[in-house]
């Protein structure tokens, strides 16, 4: 042991991990006996060094100590790789919570509050046998705030982008409940004949379904003249709810007669756009078609 060259010491060394890289710049022969893998070889500039232990940071287990200093380093490169995994899957669990979040957006919580006032309402019209002016300037009142709600929650989920696929989806049927309901109740207690309910709630029914049907090819916009007839609808609606008599019983009948005649017209445009838009839609599948195949 005492014959030992310096060279083979500072194998020896290598071994244990005392001073990585030594044994290269001894010069020292590889030594078949064993100290081959734990000298020179392992823990010199080939595994110790920058390869492994520097910029990739890999850490193959075989640098200073031999298991002990190249797993430390192993981990430390496995902990990063692993580490984006979580950022992956955290990104998703944040855009899942932001989409779930923006269903009680204040649009959609406007939606809402008109389907739960159709109940309500129905039952103030209907209260002390329908005729009661009481119970219906509550009706009223209940119609009125979701009419308003209308005009204000579709405006709003446009103005900051709180469109969402329910708010899509329950704002036209809000719509269609209460004034359905409302036509409805009137003409159930004789205020209102049956042919302007059927013509305003087919109208109202069958351009709904009409949109959902083109809706592959494209989404009908909300015309001025739609708009004129929803505010027309509301108003005469509205005026046919309250006990009026007089001149004011007079005059809503003339507004109910616009009403019908814009709920008509409008009826008659949308079926025009959504013949032009399926058509267009399918144009241009068709030119679509014929630039994948060429």
């Amino acid at each position: 042991m005492t014959g030992i060259p310096a060279s083979a010491a500072g194998g020896s060394s290598g071994a244990q991990g005392a001073v990585p890289g030594s044994a290269a710049t001894s010069g020292a022969a590889p030594d078949p006996s064993g100290p081959q893998n734990a000298g020179a070889e392992n823990s010199g500039t080939e595994n110790s060094g920058t390869e492994n232990s520097g910029a990739e940071g890999a850490g193959a287990g075989n640098s200073g100590a031999g298991n002990a200093g190249g797993g430390s380093i192993g981990a430390a490169g496995s902990g990063s790789r692993d580490g984006e995994r979580p950022a992956r899957g955290g990104r998703k669990i944040a855009a899942a919570a932001v989409n779930q979040a923006s269903l009680w957006n204040v649009a959609n919580l406007l939606t809402m509050l008109r389907l739960v006032l159709v109940p309500g309402f129905v039952a103030l019209m209907l209260a002390g046998g329908g005729y009661d002016p009481a119970w219906r300037s509550l009706a009223w009142a209940a119609f009125a705030i979701a009419m308003i709600t209308d005009l204000f929650d579709g405006h709003l989920a446009r103005t900051y982008n709180l469109v969402t696929d329910f708010g899509k989806i329950a704002d036209p049927i809000a719509d269609k409940a209460i004034m359905g309901a409302a036509l409805i109740c009137l003409s159930s207690l004789g205020d209102l004949p049956w042919w302007v309910t059927v013509v305003i709630l087919g109208r109202e029914l069958g351009i709904t379904l009409l949109r959902f049907l083109v809706i592959r090819y494209g989404v009908i916009p909300a015309s001025r003249g739609g708009k004129l007839k929803t505010l027309t609808q509301g108003v005469a609606v509205g005026m046919y709810v309250l006990a009026l008599t007089g001149w004011l019983a007079t005059l809503r009948f003339w507004v109910m007669a616009a009403a019908v005649v814009l709920t008509v017209v409008t009826g008659l445009d949308y079926v025009r756009q959504a013949i032009v838009l399926r058509r267009q839609g399918i144009a241009e599948r068709a030119a679509a078609l014929e630039e994948t195949e060429a």
